[in-house]
């Protein structure tokens, strides 16, 4: 049985672990270069996705050592890939087609522990797919999921307050506890430190890779959850599951369609980074990151349920 001293510690030990891996980093010199596509310009380390991924694995064993099974302990596994894939990208700068190719092995795996679309729930007047286009298609959507969210990392607080919204949107409006309820909270618990450590004026601990790949692993997870025959919506939330998954994570999706279209348009590779998203955008116009967390979470939150009560 979890109580709350088991939520309470993890958070220290969150908050303790951002703290000892910087410093780590520092003494090595591993620091997040500040240049013309980045939104900082003091001292930071891409090093808050190694904490969360330090608690996750920590408190996730000691329960299986004791039996105690608070969540399917086989989602560790794809988590853990696209974790390793992030970190080394932060420190070795990947190459695009590795990281690609190893998204979609991670895609595999998470459709084989049973998370995946098989049905479009009547949009299109398209209901069960075929197995085949079931697997491609889920596949897909991981890639997009995943690099949606690793592109809102760009100012601070974004994509950890998309990530907390995310995953309580789909549990508050959920008939019950989904399975990955513990899974959700442990994440949540472990990303609310990073805030202090993401809008200080120095010595800066951002996501990194290593985090955004992680928690854009987790957002499909849920997301696919979401599409499945198993997540029950309460009655004063009814809407096509199909709409539901795309409104949750409306603001991830056109960012990262405009950036890519923006890019293809110039002649330049979807993947290299710049600062033509919205978020840098509205950056320009109010020079504040938190101003910018709080209108893009403000807008896509009225979007979210105008659009709930408008098609339910």
């Amino acid at each position: 049985m979890i109580d709350k001293i088991f939520f309470f510690l993890l958070f220290l030990l969150s908050t303790f672990l951002a703290i000892i891996v910087q410093k780590f980093f520092i003494k090595y010199r591993k620091f997040d270069d500040f240049n013309h596509r980045t939104s900082h310009n003091t001292l930071a380390t891409k090093t808050g996705g190694i904490g969360i991924f330090i608690c996750l694995f920590v408190f996730s064993f000691f329960c299986y050592l004791k039996g105690i099974e608070i969540f399917d302990f086989s989602l560790l596994i794809p988590i853990s890939i696209m974790f390793v894939v992030g970190v080394y990208d932060d420190l070795y700068n990947a190459d695009f087609k590795l990281k690609f190719i190893l998204q979609i092995i991670v895609a595999k795996i998470i459709i084989d522990n049973g998370f995946f679309i098989n049905s479009f729930h009547g949009v299109f007047g398209i209901y069960e797919l075929p197995r085949i286009f079931s697997q491609i298609f889920t596949v897909f959507v991981f890639l997009i999921i995943v690099n949606a969210m690793n592109f809102i990392d760009g100012i601070d607080g974004l994509a950890i307050t998309e990530v907390i919204k995310t995953i309580l949107i789909i549990e508050l409006i959920s008939v019950e506890k989904t399975p990955l309820y513990i899974l959700g909270l442990m994440v949540i618990l472990s990303l609310i430190p990073l805030y202090y450590f993401n809008y200080k004026k120095n010595k800066k601990i951002f996501l990194g890779d290593g985090g955004s790949l992680l928690l854009g692993t987790l957002v499909s997870i849920y997301i696919f959850y979401v599409l499945g025959e198993n997540y029950n919506i309460k009655t004063s939330f009814i809407i096509n599951k199909a709409l539901l998954s795309i409104i949750i994570i409306i603001y991830p999706l056109i960012d990262l369609l405009r950036v890519f279209i923006i890019r293809v348009y110039n002649k330049k590779s979807p993947f290299i980074a710049d600062k033509n998203h919205i978020h840098h955008r509205i950056l320009d116009i109010v020079k504040s990151h938190f101003l910018v967390v709080i209108t893009i979470q403000v807008i896509s939150l009225m979007f979210i349920f105008a659009s709930i009560i408008l098609l339910n």
